[in-house]
């Protein structure tokens, strides 16, 4: 399943509570575009300002509601206590895979990031994601590092940050990765400006934010991908430049969430204080963007 698009849908949400009926929404239109993969609680997903008992109750809200598509869900943590606690609930839910970033306040080692995914992998039954991401957790995986994590077992993928928009450099990023990691592991980019470029780089999945709110075009991004035509997939993401220009600007979250509130999609607010999604004369160019963009409905 750790292959295509994988969808990151948002968990709208704000100081009282989840808005459980606008987040199955969001799971239905992915659910109705024929997304590879769903993954829940990820940064998306807003699962860092969740508490355990809202996580559980969400990843069961979301299995019931997959309805065949493959869905993987976020168990990141501060302890590893929680991380185990998470993925051994995901997995009596009927997860198919999870995803694990390496939390943390406190600055983690290399050592201490790969105790974290032994002691977790160690009693999976489920493949498991591991998520670098240091634009949210700070830490940097080294190409060493992957490559020990990679080794454990359930590891089935490595989602990896945006690649260079050089292809070259970004086809010996990927090519470097894979020389150092199983054969059966996969590799996904995330960074939507980057997906096209990363999939025609050779990785096989695009871990994707977006995704999780406009499936459409990016799915039809990915298929040129996966059909060895990469000036159509290059060509598709380059008519999206405005709305990577507005992630670029003010990140994948607040953009996301003043997007489903402009289509009508969850409420306002649709973020847990203090984050803020985009307001005044950025929501306006969002709104003119996504007009532009034929994403308005």
């Amino acid at each position: 399943m750790l292959h295509g698009l994988s969808a990151f849908p948002l968990t709208p949400m704000n100081e009282e509570a989840v808005d459980e009926p606008a987040f199955v929404r969001l799971l239905q239109r992915l659910v109705l575009a024929r997304v590879d993969s769903i993954c829940v609680l990820g940064s998306t997903g807003n699962y860092a300002y969740l508490g355990m008992a809202e996580r559980k109750r969400l990843a069961e809200l979301a299995l019931d509601h997959a309805a065949g598509v493959p869905m993987m869900v976020g168990i990141g943590a501060l302890r590893t206590h929680d991380v185990l606690a998470l993925a051994e609930h995901a997995q009596k839910a009927g997860a198919d895979a999870v995803l694990l970033a390496p939390v943390s306040y406190q600055k983690l080692t290399d050592d201490e990031v790969f105790g974290l995914y032994e002691a977790v992998t160690r009693s999976l039954s489920v493949p498991l994601c591991v998520y670098d991401n240091p634009g949210t957790t700070h830490f940097n995986f080294s190409d060493a590092l992957h490559a020990r994590i990679a080794q454990l077992p359930r590891v089935g993928s490595i989602k990896i940050p945006g690649v260079s928009v050089d292809a070259p450099a970004a086809r010996e990023r990927v090519q470097r990765l894979r020389a150092l990691i199983p054969p059966q592991v996969t590799i996904g980019v995330s960074g939507d400006a980057h997906g096209a470029t990363g999939l025609n780089a050779g990785c096989d999945a695009w871990y994707s934010a977006v995704g999780g709110l406009f499936a459409g075009p990016l799915l039809a991004i990915t298929r040129a991908a996966q059909a060895g035509n990469a000036n159509e997939a290059m060509r598709l993401s380059e008519r999206l430049q405005p709305l990577w220009a507005l992630l670029q600007r003010h990140g994948s979250l607040r953009v996301i969430a003043a997007a489903a509130e402009l289509l009508g999609l969850i409420a306002s607010p649709g973020l847990p204080l203090p984050l803020k999604a985009l307001t005044g004369e950025d929501r306006q160019h969002l709104r003119r963007v996504l007009e532009e963009l034929g994403l308005e409905e």
